[in-house]
């Protein structure tokens, strides 16, 4: 006994140390530091690492306050001009002179938005510095950073600024056309400069256990070849194979959702972005890998579609989901930045509590044991209802409901098919997060329930 006690110690401390993984047990959800761990934020545009003028502290503590456990950040391969995407104060989009990328400045003046131009062939020490102590940061508040590799340009506005573009550095690399940048022939010498930088930054990073890399930002856009991406995929892979640890590799798949053929046996995390459940999850959920909804938005600034997307993404069998949140900006890193109403998404405090919501709701179920599965609602949901579920068959269930049809008040009479035995039932606003009707009941097979007075959504926990 004492021997197996000791071996069982051993096991979670390794667990514990070891970095963000999939989880042993089911690997459509991750294990991080000894626990099952789904990922939910509302994030910041992206440019945290890259824009000097960014307070990230400030951020992660926002994060952790609402426990939120993830953050989407560009690598710096990649930058944007003010007013891209019609977004106010872009992170994403420096101010001159405040852009930091992992290729040091030169002597030599010309770069697009300010400054020297790039040396392809040297590393900016400040910028890998800042590296570290946002990884760092973020570790300490429980936060998992998703290095965001490269970014394709897409439009030329965004390739003059690129430190890749030939222009803006002074090795006469990257004279291409913006569609050739991401290939493994067309690519103007740039290949080798994208090789040596996915090396710099994983060895860099390969003693944290809060990160994940992505190797490319929406590579269906702008040229980015499906064969340059598993290259990058092998390039992650072969580094760390002479590193301690190993560390999950993600590819963005599509938009909205996408049957995933021939996946690389390196990408462990596959991430859509504006994925309307269930979709992306159900047509790939035999892949046995974390699917994942990394970036919402083009929504327009109401929380209701933001909210509605992380609860059934979630509640489909999604490990992952990022709100792409407006409301950080430079000035404004705790969140309240007051942003136009033609902004093209949303994020706000309130929503951020909203999605705390989510967290605890599904951190509270054995969720490893659930899979996907509505079969057990047997009648009783509305035709324009939206219903996902999680369910491990007699012991526990999850149940998210959203009328899309419908805004005014409503109840439910569902008729559930459930194995013989006592359950608890609990009906949850998914605004606040407190229960609106709690009962106990007794199934011989089937039974009917029924719901409390609601307004379009409303969650449903059944455990026995």
């Amino acid at each position: 006994m004492v021997f197996l006690l000791a071996t069982l110690s051993v096991i979670a401390a390794t667990a514990k140390d070891r970095p963000l993984s999939l989880h042993p047990n089911n690997p459509h959800y991750f294990l991080w530091r000894g626990q099952p761990t789904v990922l939910i934020t509302s994030a910041e545009h992206y440019g945290a690492l890259v824009n000097l003028d960014f307070d990230y502290a400030p951020y992660l503590k926002e994060l952790e306050a609402r426990k939120l456990n993830s953050a989407r950040v560009f690598s710096g391969a990649y930058v944007e001009p003010p007013g891209a995407f019609n977004i106010a104060k872009n992170t994403l989009a420096p101010l001159p002179g405040r852009f930091i990328a992992p290729w040091a400045r030169s002597g030599q003046p010309g770069y697009a938005n300010s400054g020297n131009k790039f040396d392809l062939t040297r590393w900016d020490e400040d910028y890998f510095k800042r590296l570290r102590d946002f990884v760092k940061q973020a570790g300490q508040r429980g936060v998992v950073v998703e290095i965001v590799l490269f970014c394709p340009s897409y439009e030329e506005s965004d390739w003059n600024l690129s430190p890749q573009n030939s222009i803006n550095n002074v090795n006469g690399l990257g004279n291409v056309a913006r569609t050739d940048v991401y290939t493994l022939d067309k690519n103007g010498g740039l290949l080798t400069v994208q090789e040596a930088m996915t090396r710099k930054l994983v060895t860099e990073l390969n003693g944290f256990d809060n990160l994940y890399y992505e190797i490319c930002n929406e590579p269906y856009f702008g040229g980015v070849t499906m064969e340059w991406q598993h290259h990058i995929a092998d390039v992650i892979v072969a580094t760390e194979q002479a590193l301690p640890n190993r560390h999950l590799i993600s590819q963005n798949i599509a938009n909205g959702s996408a049957k995933i053929t021939h996946p690389h046996p390196a990408i462990s995390i596959f991430n859509f972005h504006y994925a309307s459940p269930p979709e992306a999850v159900a047509e790939n959920y035999e892949l046995n890998k974390a699917i994942g909804d990394n970036e919402t938005g083009f929504r327009g600034t109401n929380d209701t579609h933001y909210r509605m997307e992380a609860w059934g993404f979630i509640l489909a069998g999604g490990a992952l989901y990022n709100n792409l949140d407006y409301s950080f900006v430079a000035g404004h890193e705790h969140g309240d930045f007051v942003y136009p109403a033609n902004q093209p998404g949303g994020g706000n405090a309130e929503l951020r509590r909203q999605l705390t919501v989510l967290r605890d709701f599904i951190h509270a179920f054995d969720f490893v044991r659930m899979k996907p599965d509505l079969g057990f609602v047997q009648s009783g949901v509305p035709a324009k209802m939206q219903a996902n579920a999680l369910m491990e068959a007699g012991r526990q269930y999850a149940v998210h409901f959203f009328d899309h049809g419908n805004s005014a008040p409503q109840s439910l009479s569902l008729t559930l098919v459930l194995p013989g035995g006592d359950y608890d039932i609990k009906w949850v606003d998914v605004f606040s997060g407190k229960p609106t009707k709690l009962e106990r009941v007794k199934s011989s097979g089937s039974i009917t329930i029924n719901s409390p007075e609601f307004q379009r959504e409303i969650a449903l926990s059944i455990r026995r």
